[in-house]
């Protein structure tokens, strides 16, 4: 059974003046997923997600949202109240308390007493901001102010998150808090479109990526189906005494493909192609060997270097 598409563009092209920001974009992303778009600062990430979010109208092509075709004009106002929108820039008033500030948009959208007290205590709650409610936004250190941005997208309960470039600027704790609230939203069924060229933020979050350079997306899968197309699987290894031992047994075995030593270190790192029978029968053919290992564990590439790889790629 097919799942529910969340968003489906077709053939989606953004020009401005002569500058094409997005061409011919088909992106596909189901109910329920939290999807990846990654690509480096002018690839066109801010120009989609602004037309997904009704904030751009496409020059060209078509947007459906959850199977509905969506336009700029007053034709489907229920379709975007059904949007969260978090822009990487937007402004919070600073004057105001944090009770006040997500009413204030509570009230934008419509939200009626007594829900829109109880929508507001749950969504402090969730972004971990209860015990600020009373605080003046100016107040607030920056990852506290990103987590009120939040809260102020999700308000109205959106069945679509688009969030652009949300943890650019954070600092480590506060990335991990922002990653945490991400991974809460997605058990509760959102479907989560989120932007990022720092591609750690997104290796742990998403179960789709979509690679965008010069306006197009050049890639679109699944992270698993990913890995096993593009991650080269590893082995760490480090020795005590001479690594010649080592290395003649490395030959003489089909599924490595090649090694690199550390710089003036005993750690040598295997590119293996195997099963992990043949990686077991690996390990017990050096020790047999009369190698003293002091680490042997297969790892396979991360998100980072398959984005790296897949430049090169494209790129020769």
């Amino acid at each position: 059974m097919t799942k529910e598409l969340a968003i489906d563009t077709r053939g989606v092209t953004k020009q401005f003046d002569r500058h094409v920001a997005v061409s011919d974009v088909y992106l596909q992303v189901e109910m329920g997923e939290v999807y990846g778009l990654i690509g480096p600062n002018g690839a066109g990430k801010t120009t989609l997600i602004r037309m997904l979010a009704t904030a751009e109208e496409p020059t060209t092509g078509e947007i459906y949202i959850n199977g509905e075709r969506l336009l700029r004009d007053r034709s489907n106002p229920e379709l975007k109240r059904r949007l969260g929108y978090l822009p990487d820039d937007f402004p919070l008033y600073d004057d105001l308390i944090v009770w006040d500030y997500l009413d204030y948009f509570a009230r934008l959208y419509y939200l009626r007493e007594p829900h829109r007290s109880q929508r507001l205590r749950e969504v402090l709650e969730l972004v971990q901001l209860g015990n600020k409610r009373n605080s003046q936004i100016s107040t607030l250190s920056r990852g506290m102010k990103q987590r009120l941005s939040l809260a102020r997208t999700i308000i109205h309960e959106p069945v679509l998150l688009l969030l652009d470039e949300p943890v650019s600027g954070l600092d480590p704790i506060a990335r991990m808090q922002f990653r945490e609230i991400i991974k809460t939203l997605r058990e509760v069924g959102m479907t989560i479109l989120i932007s990022s060229h720092v591609l750690s933020d997104l290796a742990e979050l998403c179960t789709s990526v979509g690679i965008m350079e010069l306006g197009y997306l050049v890639e679109s899968a699944s992270l698993e189906e990913l890995y096993k197309r593009l991650s080269r699987q590893e082995i760490f290894m480090s020795v005590l005494g001479k690594l010649e031992v080592l290395e003649a047994e490395l030959k003489n075995h089909p599924t490595v493909e090649g090694w690199e030593v550390g710089l003036g270190t005993q750690n040598v790192r295997v590119q293996f192609s195997g099963t992990p029978e043949e990686s077991a029968a690996l390990l017990r053919a050096i020790v047999e060997a009369g190698v003293p290992l002091t680490e042997f564990h297969c790892t396979r590439q991360d998100l980072e270097t398959i984005f790296l790889k897949m430049g090169h790629q494209q790129a020769s």
